[in-house]
Formats: C-alpha cells, sequence, structure tokens
C-alpha cells in the first residue's frame, strides 16, 4: 500500500524530515474558555497554523486548508502549558496533503515530560497565484512509523472519498424524490 494515488509524475519526492515543524506557544488567561482551560478554538488555530506552515513548506509555496478531521482534544490543557504542536506531511496526492497534527503539553515551571493532548489530520491544497490547484512533490516517508503513518493516511483519504460520494449519492435521490434541502 504505498502507492501515491495521483501523485504527479516527474516531481521529484520530499522526505518527510523536510517539513516537519514544531510550534511552541505559552497558554495564557487570554485563551481561556468559561471553564478557565485553553479553549478549542485556540488549539485548533494552532494546530491549522503549524499544519499550514509544513504544508506550505513541503509543496513550496501557498497551500490553504481544505478540510479538518478526526480533531481529538485528549487531555484539558490549562494556563500556564507550554503547548507544543508537532507536525508532519503524511501523504501526498497530486495537489493535496494529509497533514499529522500531535499537541503535547508541559508545565512552563516543571521538569515533567509533554503529555500528548490533542491530535489531528488536516488536508491541504496547494495552489497558484490564482487560487488554482497546483501539483505538490510525493512525499518520501524516511522511517517505519512514517510508511505506517502514509498507509493510515490513505485509508484515511478512502474514507473521506467514500463518505463524500455516499452522500452526494444520497443528496442526489433525496432531490430525485422532490425533497429539497
Amino acid at each position: 500500500m504505498t502507492d501515491q494515488g495521483d501523485t504527479p509524475a516527474g516531481i521529484p519526492g520530499k522526505p518527510t524530515s523536510a517539513s516537519r515543524t514544531t510550534l511552541s506557544h505559552i497558554m495564557t488567561s487570554h485563551d481561556t474558555n468559561l471553564l478557565g482551560t485553553v479553549h478549542g478554538g485556540v488549539i485548533m488555530k494552532l494546530v491549522d497554523d503549524a499544519a499550514g506552515a509544513v504544508a506550505g513548506r513541503h509543496s513550496g509555496g501557498p497551500a490553504v486548508t481544505a478540510s479538518m478531521d478526526e480533531m481529538a482534544f485528549l487531555e484539558p490543557v490549562r494556563v500556564g502549558d507550554l503547548l507544543h504542536v508537532k507536525a508532519q506531511v503524511n501523504w501526498t496526492g497530486h495537489s493535496s496533503m494529509e497533514v499529522g497534527v500531535r499537541v503535547m503539553a508541559e508545565r512552563w515551571n516543571e521538569s515533567t515530560p509533554a503529555t500528548q493532548v490533542g491530535s489531528a489530520y488536516l488536508v491541504f491544497a496547494a495552489v497558484d497565484a490564482e487560487g488554482k490547484p497546483r501539483p505538490v512533490p510525493p512525499v518520501i516517508p524516511e522511517t517505519e512509523q512514517d510508511k505506517r503513518r502514509n498507509q493510515e493516511a490513505q485509508i484515511r483519504r478512502t474514507h473521506r472519498l467514500a463518505r463524500r460520494q455516499a452522500i452526494r449519492e444520497l443528496r442526489e435521490r433525496r432531490a430525485a424524490e422532490g425533497y429539497e434541502d
């Protein structure tokens, strides 16, 4: 299952490590929700920022968020936590890339190991100056973990496409039956 789908031929690949990045940010009282923990939307923005940087690095230019799925919040994040948002390209198609993100938190004043507090998968589309899709280099998994992530990303892509098709067919059927949305 190492097929790269519709990856463009002739564009040299880039190793996973070439665009991998970590964005770190200390959480303050401005980031909190009504419960006194960090607002999920703040974390999601940091996730999107880190993933966007990785997608832009990998594709060598602008890339826009096409979708975000499987955003999981595993533990609450508190004021004073140092958040580390780690992102890498897991899979590439012709103009799209799946970026995997892991969110880690550690107390700013303690020497305890960071704890995973969230994860997400985002799909980015590389675009040109007119906003049209442009080809991206294939990603070259370097480690066994990178290879596993690439295979899992292909499964997620298959599920996204199947879900999109099933919804399209349902809407067409309902429209044919006279139902309006």
